[in-house]
């Protein structure tokens, strides 16, 4: 009598079962890949329109005094809002810092209608700086030289968050205030509606967010480095 064949071996699932398991646990991961990159994108352009509505609401403090102004270079309506705060005896020194080497304050003071004496007396330049980074170490060496405790920070309204990221980590004990000035032209306050201006802000908001990770990465050999190489 021939002997039956052995039953088959029992398994934890099925033969349609395991291949079951795999697809959910792929569908699961998957939907927890678009939970987090939807969540990410979230908090990305939360953060854009923070920046952007901190940038449009930029107001003159009042009153406004300080021992020093440092504007930085970028556009003539920044040196020109920084005389004129100089020139209103709202500090007593001036700070003009990424100066091109080939550029003297005469030049500079014809350019905003400047008191030649004013220049001569109450400015200083700083031809070394080439970036927002440099701008805020030269600054912090010339305000310890001159002993002060508050500086006036004048620079574009867009450009303003990333420069006082930038001076307060050089410069921590120092009071720093923005006056932010706009060029002409550029309108903030309805940012929304203007595409140029909406690109111009989020660049500079991935370079500000870039400048968060790099402060925040100091510690860190290389990586803080090649981000500032980028983004400085």
């Amino acid at each position: 009598m021939m002997e039956s064949p052995a039953p088959p071996r029992e398994t934890a699932y099925g033969p349609d079962e395991g291949a079951g398991e795999r697809t959910r646990a792929r569908r699961a991961i998957g939907v927890l890949l678009a939970a987090a990159l939807l969540i990410g994108v979230g908090f990305f352009f939360g953060g854009f329109f923070r920046f952007a509505d901190t940038v449009a609401g930029y107001q003159t403090p009042s009153p406004l005094a300080a021992d020093g102004i440092v504007v930085l270079t970028g556009g003539a309506e920044r040196i020109a809002g920084a005389v004129e705060l100089i020139t209103a005896g709202k500090a007593r020194r001036l700070l003009i810092s990424g100066v091109h080497p080939d550029t003297s304050a005469a030049r500079l003071g014809r350019m905003v209608e400047a008191e030649p004496d004013l220049m001569a007396c109450c400015v200083d330049l700083d031809h070394r700086a080439a970036n927002t980074i440099g701008n805020a170490l030269e600054t912090a060496k010339w305000a310890r030289r001159n002993g002060f405790l508050s500086l006036i920070v004048v620079t574009s309204a867009y450009h303003m968050p990333r420069s006082m990221l930038e001076l307060s980590h050089a410069m921590p004990g120092i009071r720093l205030i923005p006056y932010a000035v706009t060029r002409p032209g550029l309108t903030l306050e309805n940012w929304s509606e203007d595409r140029t201006v909406i690109l111009l802000l989020l660049e500079e908001y991935l370079k500000y967010t870039a400048t968060r990770l790099r402060l925040s990465l100091g510690g860190i050999d290389g990586l803080a480095e090649l981000i500032s190489g980028a983004f400085g």
